[in-house]
């Protein structure tokens, strides 16, 4: 049955953290469950309402993956997220660690015409502060070949893509380390053992990343000549 009424904000928290998770494959109930902080027995009952509404293809123990209808939605809530946290980090002095979690309260009590006035204040950009790129207002995506650090290798010389923003406590610790969006990397080493990744700054500076932390850092690979 298709999708009748605005959705609630839990309906589209959830088919954001689908879209974040696993884009147009299918995410499994506990990712989503470790996304949003709840049951595995909560998620599934929301995969079934989903379902329902036409926002999701939902079978049991196989996970969920967003329609065309549910692809629409995650990615208007993703534009308007994307916009806010922009708006509040050039406009309102926000820092980056803090916007992400001002802009997930903000997204879901402003309008598609308020975000569309916010974009044109904000000159359309392409990327919000943490590097990620922000859909257009027809829903389109630039793409994104950027990979997580983890699973880089030693040697190799990269660029940070984006972060993705897991937490307030991550982002002030890159931010202090300068690890942000467009900062030149060459990779010293991967560690088998423990997962710990170890780079090297532009300015010498050596930084260890556990393996968290470097699953939220995305990179491109550069060519020798920096290309």
């Amino acid at each position: 049955m298709a999708m009748t009424h605005p959705p609630s904000s839990s309906v589209g928290d959830y088919v954001k953290a689908i879209w974040e998770i696993a884009g147009s494959e299918a995410a499994s109930t506990k990712d989503v469950a470790d996304r949003l902080s709840i049951s595995p027995a909560s998620v599934t009952n929301m995969f079934t309402r989903l379902r329902e509404r036409g926002l999701v293809e939902y079978e049991r123990y196989h996970g969920a993956s967003l329609t065309q209808a549910g692809r629409v939605e995650a990615l208007r809530l993703i534009r308007r997220h994307r916009l806010i946290e922009t708006f509040l980090m050039q406009h309102l002095g926000y820092s980056w660690q803090d916007v992400h979690d001002e802009a997930e309260r903000l997204e879901h009590v402003v309008s598609d015409e308020f975000t569309d006035r916010l974009a044109e204040l904000l000159g359309h950009p392409g990327r919000d502060p943490h590097g990620a790129p922000i859909p257009a207002s027809d829903g389109t995506l630039a793409p994104d070949d950027s990979s997580p650090l983890d699973t880089a290798q030693a040697g190799e010389r990269i660029q940070i893509s984006r972060v993705v923003p897991r937490n307030a406590a991550a982002l002030a610790f890159f931010a202090k380390h300068g690890l942000v969006p467009g900062r030149l990397l060459k990779v010293h080493e991967v560690r088998g053992l423990d997962g710990v990744v170890t780079v090297e700054d532009e300015d010498g500076a050596s930084h260890a990343l556990g393996p968290l932390l470097a699953s939220t850092i995305f990179v491109q690979a550069l060519s020798e000549d920096g290309d």
